[in-house]
């Protein structure tokens, strides 16, 4: 008999529970334990649907980059637009479950070329919508542009909170709350205490799929 055909909600529904499936096993063991079979047994489907929503698992993984991806970089227009973006920008790279996915796909993507060119294709868009923004917020605030110059901010916000969580994966948390804390201190100066910022970002993602 040939398979039933699925209406176009209940295939929205499956696909997704498949990407959510593939998104558990990456956070909780690393991209190495994301197989076709794996992420069936997760989603609770015969693995023949895995290859029916996805031609090979680097479709599979394109399309979990790409849909944490897009909702990072809702999420950080949404952010840089908003009153307060400095607090919004670090609290959105500061997000540690889209961090640890991105740091998975960093890591796949030196086994995977699709992957490589994905991540690189959306990091121009994440860096052109920072600069493009982050110049005019410097700005406003009155900063010297070569005292403060907005590629080095962007770079040093999320170069930190990427580094902050490799070394928290190891147990090593010296001179973190510090760091944190000087970070805060210059963003406070500048748009006053922490306001409404700390949104859900869960990318998943995103939070800071890429941008770096």
């Amino acid at each position: 008999m040939p398979p039933r055909r699925r209406s176009t909600a209940e295939s929205s529904e499956t696909r997704s529970g498949l990407l959510d499936a593939a998104e558990r096993l990456m956070l909780e063991e690393g991209y190495a334990a994301v197989t076709a079979r794996r992420v069936a047994a997760e989603a609770g489907v015969n693995v023949a649907l895995v290859y029916y929503y996805f031609a090979s698992m680097d479709a599979l993984f394109i399309a979990l980059f790409r849909r944490g991806a897009d909702r990072s970089l809702t999420a950080q227009l949404e952010v840089l637009r908003s009153p307060q973006p400095l607090w919004g920008l670090w609290e959105l790279t500061h997000h540690q479950t889209s961090t640890a996915l991105t740091l998975e796909f960093i890591a796949l993507a030196n086994h995977r070329k699709a992957i490589r060119a994905e991540i690189a294709g959306y990091s121009k868009k994440f860096r052109t919508m920072q600069l493009e923004t982050m110049s005019a917020i410097l700005d406003g605030y009155g900063l010297d542009p070569d005292t403060w110059p907005p590629a080095s901010v962007i770079l040093v916000m999320w170069g930190v909170s990427q580094y902050l969580l490799i070394e928290q994966a190891f147990d090593l948390d010296t001179g973190h709350a510090e760091t944190v804390a000087l970070i805060e201190k210059h963003i406070a100066a500048l748009e006053g205490p922490r306001g409404s910022q700390e949104d859900d970002f869960t990318s998943t993602g995103v939070g800071p799929m890429i941008g770096r």
